[in-house]
C-alpha cells in the first residue's frame, strides 16, 4: 500500500544526453548537412531521442521556399538517421576516422506535418533488429507534441577506404 502522493510506477529514468561535441566526434557530417543539436534519453543498444531547433538561417529555405519555408522531407528522414547512427555509435563505440554508418534501406516514409522556422522537431529511434554490423530502425519526428513524420530504416558498420 503506498501513501498518498507516493509513485507507484516502475518508470525508468531516462538515459544521458548526447551533446553537440559528441555528435561531432561521432559523425562525419558538418554544416550545411549536420541537422542534429543534440539527443537525449540515450539507451545503449535499444533507443534515443534526437533533436533539431530548426532556424530560419537554414541554407535550404532559400530555395524551399523563399516565401513559404518548409524543410525538405529528405533532411527530417535525415536527421531521424543521423539520430540513429549516434545511437549505433556509441552502442558500437564506433571510431569515426576507421568507419562509417551507411543508409541501407529506407521504407514506410510518411510526412504528415511540414518542419519551419522556429520549430522544434524530437524524434525517438528505437532499434528494431541488430544483426552483426547492422542496424534496424523505426523513428518518428514530432513537432509541437505532433507527429510529422514516421519511417524505418536499415543502417550498416562499413570500414572507410585507405
Amino acid at each position: 500500500m503506498s501513501s498518498e502522493g507516493e509513485e507507484t510506477s516502475s518508470a525508468v529514468a531516462p538515459g544521458p544526453s548526447v551533446e553537440i561535441a559528441e555528435i561531432m566526434e561521432r559523425l562525419p557530417h558538418r554544416y550545411p548537412f549536420l541537422l542534429l543539436d543534440r539527443c537525449e534519453d540515450y539507451q545503449e543498444g535499444v533507443s534515443i531521442v534526437g533533436i533539431k531547433c530548426v532556424t530560419v538561417n537554414e541554407p535550404f529555405f532559400q530555395g524551399h521556399f523563399p516565401d513559404n519555408p518548409v524543410m525538405p522531407g529528405v533532411l527530417i528522414v535525415e536527421a531521424m538517421a543521423q539520430s540513429g547512427a549516434i545511437l549505433m555509435s556509441k552502442t558500437l563505440n564506433v571510431d569515426k576516422r576507421g568507419k562509417t554508418i551507411l543508409f541501407m534501406t529506407m521504407d514506410n516514409v510518411r510526412f504528415r506535418l511540414p518542419a519551419r522556422p522556429g520549430d522544434v522537431m524530437r524524434m525517438p529511434v528505437k532499434v528494431t533488429r541488430i544483426r552483426g554490423d547492422i542496424y534496424r530502425f523505426r523513428g518518428e519526428t514530432y513537432i509541437n507534441g505532433k507527429l510529422a513524420a514516421e519511417a524505418e530504416w536499415a543502417a550498416i558498420l562499413i570500414v572507410n577506404p585507405k
